[in-house]
């Protein structure tokens, strides 16, 4: 009778012990990830003292159909620049709101760019603005006017008004980011999102962009200096999408819930469970 009861219990003990192992290797292989030393961290890991990179790029932001600008002139006399500039559109209030402060700024109303690329200029009537900068644009309506004699010291004044990129995935504040500047550069997009999460792939940053009718994908790898900088999308274009992808690390915190059987946690806890009713049936 002895030998009957004592082979099941050594059966059973073999099955905790083997349970217990399994526990053991799902465990090291949740730790073995994060103790595994991070690659493809840091930035420009090809660049070293006094390297010299030639940018041979351009940048300079064009305005484009459907973009809005705003254009103000300015004179020695304020009666004559009067009739060239829109109406004010409203004012938009400052963050000191205290009394006896005035802290309002006046809104310019736009200039819409139609889908030819022209606005409708005051007196002047269309021009063609669309593929120009902001400096080309202020050029040739301070020429118009004064070719026309219609002010004779006139100051130009061109500046962005929706003009944006937009910064998504694997960075510490993603969203929307208006442009002010005549040229912004990924680093700059990414510098305004508060740089990538550590779960970030440095190596592996799309930038969407959008040319005649057509999305064109640009893969850009962060730990390469050369690629970044002679990479078509170093400098960005209004409407640019910038995505960071997430690394494995990020991959697999995301599959960790109740309902995913890819999850190590299911694993473990099926292994908790049958060898807790191992154990209540040994006793």
């Amino acid at each position: 009778m002895n030998i009957y009861i004592r082979t099941p219990k050594l059966k059973i003990q073999n099955c905790i012990s083997t349970l217990l192992k399994v526990q053991l290797l799902c465990l090291l292989t949740m730790l073995l990830p994060s103790c595994k030393t991070p690659q493809n961290i840091t930035y420009f890991q090809d660049s070293y003292n006094n390297q010299t990179i030639i940018d041979s790029s351009n940048g300079t932001i064009t305005v484009k159909p459907g973009d809005k600008i705003t254009i103000v002139v300015s004179s020695k006399d304020p009666r004559l620049s009067e009739m060239f500039n829109l109406p004010i559109a409203g004012y938009r209030v400052g963050q000191a709101n205290l009394p006896g402060v005035t802290n309002s700024t006046q809104q310019i109303s736009c200039y819409s760019i139609d889908s030819e690329g022209n606005i409708d200029f005051p007196v002047l009537g269309k021009i063609v603005v669309a593929g120009k900068k902001r400096s080309e644009i202020a050029d040739y309506i301070k020429q118009e006017l004064i070719k026309n004699e219609y002010i004779s010291d006139p100051v130009v004044t061109v500046e962005f008004s929706n003009l944006y990129v937009s910064v998504m995935g694997e960075v510490n504040r993603p969203g929307r980011f208006f442009i002010e500047n005549d040229r912004i550069t990924l680093l700059d997009a990414l510098s305004m999102a508060g740089d990538l999460t550590i779960y970030g792939q440095r190596e592996n940053v799309t930038v969407i962009r959008e040319k005649d009718g057509q999305k064109i994908f640009y893969k850009v790898d962060l730990t390469k200096a050369k690629k970044v900088y002679n990479s078509p999308a170093y400098y960005l274009q209004q409407k640019d999408v910038i995505y960071v992808t997430p690394n494995n690390t990020r991959a697999r915190q995301s599959t960790v819930n109740g309902n995913n059987v890819r999850s190590t946690t299911f694993w473990m806890s099926l292994a908790s469970l049958v060898t807790s009713v191992a154990v209540l049936i040994y006793k």
